[in-house]
């Protein structure tokens, strides 16, 4: 009876976890997934992490990380660690509840509805997984997860990140947001007194974090009074 007992208890813990599942595409932007990955952290969330085969080239050219499937918890920590402005051990993260998953492994957890999350953040979402998530090509984990998030009406935040927008895109980004998707911008503002490009990086995945409910501190928020962002930064 005692090796059953065991694995009831952790069978019980497994059904327990409701990770987020973080998608991160190979539109320029891997700061921004990085201050999402971390804020979700700090706020004692479970993470689920898929890692595009384009993100990786673009994450070796914004940061001089190369993400590796067999190396990926030390390739992550390094990411995770270095600030928007190229510094290393910029952060402290914990690493304890996060699950990675190869953006080819097409039977992945979150590959099925049935897999128990809270719901999946995209960040940064490029044109073309905004395209394939729009039409429902799944043609990797990255956007089946999206379209599971879709069809079990789960909260997807799409942090799209690209400039200007082509028509196209536009009528895909409309066709999320009617499917229930929540349309992001990664649009940095300036009310809430960035100093450091860390600040913009922040705000970005603030509101990333906000459209998810989960809390955080990683901007100002607006509070109606003219000038507060001047004052906060010495102007």
């Amino acid at each position: 009876m005692e090796p059953y007992e065991e694995t009831a208890a952790h069978v019980t813990r497994g059904q327990g976890r409701r990770p987020w599942v973080v998608g991160v595409s190979g539109a320029s932007g891997t700061p921004y997934a990085a201050a999402v990955v971390r804020g979700l952290l700090a706020a004692g969330e479970a993470v689920d992490l898929v890692v595009s085969r384009a993100s990786r080239l673009t994450l070796l050219d914004e940061t001089g990380i190369k993400f590796r499937d067999a190396h990926w918890r030390e390739d992550l920590r390094d990411w995770l660690e270095l600030g928007a402005d190229g510094k290393p051990h910029t952060f402290e993260v914990d690493l304890a509840d996060v699950r990675y998953w190869p953006a080819g492994d097409l039977a992945a957890g979150p590959s099925s509805g049935s897999y128990p999350v809270k719901g999946m953040l995209i960040v940064p979402a490029s044109t073309a997984c905004v395209a394939g998530v729009a039409l429902g090509l799944s043609k990797d984990l990255l956007q089946r997860a999206a379209s599971v998030m879709l069809k079990e009406r789960r909260r997807l935040v799409v942090a799209v990140r690209e400039t200007p927008l082509s028509g196209q895109t536009l009528k895909q980004l409309v066709a999320l947001d009617e499917a229930g998707a929540v349309v992001l911008p990664a649009s940095p503002a300036f009310y809430a007194g960035a100093t450091h490009i860390q600040d913009l990086v922040d705000f970005v995945a603030g509101r990333v974090l906000d459209a998810a409910g989960v809390p955080h501190q990683l901007y100002r928020r607006w509070k109606g009074e003219l000038g507060e962002a001047r004052s906060r930064s010495g102007g």
